[in-house]
């Protein structure tokens, strides 16, 4: 599948954990967090154990980079989503998720070398600018005037996790099958997180779980940002690069507010459909650029080779 259609099933399907982490947050964030990567655990057993077993040796052999992923990207992330998601809203962290591919890409050119034409900086702006657009209703000016939280700040870790989390996706996942790293991933992270559910439920009490509706919420957790999502993405920045790929989470905050408008009955103005506008704008510049450059290279490649 064409990378640009996977990374936009991932911003659909992120745009839903938001949402879906918002709708559930009666649960503490841990207690969310542990019970969405059992689901995923479980989900991916079947078909991921094979081939866990079988790169076990390459597991261990590159065992601090996976650790690494495993903490930033399966672990933590989403743990820090759902913690921000207790004391601020579902569009304030949209917002705070557009730093991200800034964060990626600042350092990807550090870490991965990986290069940038002004074409492709622009574009990354203008996605930015757009997002903040679309969440500010055209006032980006008012951004000062916010009442930032602890939430907010809570934020921060989910930017660097997921950061780090692709630049190391990058260099390292090609090693791993998809499968079997999806299943030592949850595992791991299930294993990390039950003692600190445990300490939480010790301090706040245990949550009540028996209602339907959080635990279809927990299953499309488990099921989609969880599993297939983190499938399509790393697929996508193996074909893109953590650079590219990063930028279509500018989408976040216009799939958010269409689900607002869609499942809240949130009203989206003029002004939100300008910055809708722009952002896409700059995904398109962001991306034609690297294909353009992709033939030019290529072309000389087989030039050379003729030659």
């Amino acid at each position: 599948m064409h990378p640009y259609i996977l990374m936009i099933f991932v911003v659909l399907m992120y745009a839903g954990n938001i949402l879906t982490g918002k709708a559930i947050n009666e649960l503490p964030p841990l207690t969310i967090a542990f019970f969405r990567l059992l689901v995923a655990f479980m989900v991916i057993f079947p078909i991921g154990y094979k081939s866990a077993r079988e790169y076990s040796g390459t597991f261990m052999e590159l065992k601090k980079p996976f650790l690494v992923m495993t903490l930033t990207g399966v672990t933590f992330f989403n743990t820090f989503i759902y913690g921000s998601l207790q004391f601020t809203t579902a569009s304030k962290v949209s917002i705070l998720e557009t730093v991200i591919p800034v964060v990626t890409v600042i350092l990807s050119a550090i870490f991965l070398k990986e290069h940038l034409g002004k074409v492709q900086w622009l574009g990354i702006v203008l996605s930015f600018v757009g997002a903040l657009w679309v969440v500010m209703g055209g006032k980006i000016r008012t951004l000062t005037g916010l009442n930032w939280n602890i939430g907010d700040a809570i934020m921060i870790g989910a930017i660097l996790c997921w950061s780090i989390y692709s630049i190391f996706v990058k260099r390292y996942m090609h090693h791993f099958p998809a499968y079997g790293a999806l299943l030592v991933m949850t595992g791991i992270s299930v294993i990390v997180l039950f003692p600190l559910v445990m300490v939480e439920w010790m301090l706040a009490g245990v949550p009540d779980l028996v209602h339907a509706n959080l635990w279809s919420g927990l299953l499309y957790l488990g099921i989609f940002p969880s599993f297939i999502a983190l499938l399509c993405y790393n697929r996508a920045v193996d074909q893109l690069g953590a650079s590219q790929a990063s930028i279509f989470l500018n989408f976040l905050p216009v799939v958010t507010m269409a689900g607002a408008f869609l499942w809240l009955g949130e009203r989206i103005t003029f002004m939100q459909i300008v910055g809708t506008l722009v952002v896409i704008t700059g995904v398109l510049l962001t991306t034609q650029v690297r294909k353009k450059g992709s033939i030019h290279i290529k072309n000389k490649t087989k030039f050379s080779t003729t030659k």
